[in-house]
């Protein structure tokens, strides 16, 4: 059977889970259709990764481990991909973790593809008060990635169970107060306390050294902030809070 096969494959490599959705089935309100990746597809393949660092006190090494696991995403779905065109002479395309994603002034902080949408369609977990999908075994504490392919595979069920204990401890550890209003994150509060080195503080940075004297401009360069500005842009240390992750109970060993 083509779809254990396919399972097969995935789980071998490493991946913690797999889930199957048709693409009509996958319904992201703020998403491009999936046509714009793939013309022609027909099944969406949601993987599920274990995030094993989370949970550290130190962000930096939160963030490192996270980094990690984004890495074993590519290769793994890099891997599925060439499986799927050799043996199944499959159209596939991967589609990103997170970034990079298309940058418009219309579609800030916004991914062409919703991850958490297709995981849900697939079977693998349900929303939480945090918006963040908990997966039955390993709550929130995932990374999500998937592939979209011209080929016919017969999808999983949705799981119906409400997974969320509704204990709010994600609402209360959120330090930007996003999560205030349910089922909806407030992003400009969560990227000014998440992302505190990214995007917005680098074109902060400069626009404060056009306009400063070349005296000030010497000593803003020996300054935490614009070192830290530094890293997250080079290497992708961008993340400073996983409250509404490490806070959730559900999924705890």
């Amino acid at each position: 059977m083509i779809k254990e096969k396919i399972r097969k494959y995935i789980l071998d490599l490493g991946v913690d889970d797999v889930g199957f959705v048709k693409v009509e089935d996958y319904h992201s309100p703020k998403s491009y259709a999936t046509e714009t990746f793939l013309p022609g597809a027909k099944t969406i393949i949601s993987l599920v990764f274990e995030d094993m660092g989370v949970d550290s006190p130190s962000v930096t090494i939160a963030m490192n481990n996270r980094l990690d696991m984004n890495y074993f995403q590519r290769s793994c779905s890099y891997q599925i991909n060439r499986f799927l065109k050799r043996e199944f002479q499959a159209k596939v395309v991967d589609m990103p973790y997170s970034s990079p994603m298309e940058q418009h002034k219309d579609r800030l902080a916004m991914a062409d593809f919703s991850q958490r949408h297709a995981a849900v369609a697939a079977g693998l977990g349900s929303f939480g008060r945090h918006n963040l999908v908990i997966h039955p075994r390993f709550g929130t504490r995932i990374g999500l990635t998937a592939l979209i392919t011209d080929l016919e595979i017969e999808p999983d069920k949705k799981i119906e169970q409400d997974l969320c204990i509704h204990c709010d401890l994600c609402v209360k550890n959120c330090p930007g107060n996003a999560l205030d209003e349910g089922g909806k994150t407030n992003i400009a509060r969560c990227i000014k306390n998440s992302q505190p080195y990214g995007l917005g503080a680098n074109i902060g940075f400069w626009q404060k050294f056009a306009g400063s004297t070349p005296e000030d401009q010497k000593q803003m360069f020996t300054d935490e902030k614009y070192w830290r500005i530094q890293q997250a842009d080079s290497i992708g240390m961008q993340y400073y809070c996983f409250n509404c992750m490490k806070s959730c109970p559900v999924g705890q060993r």
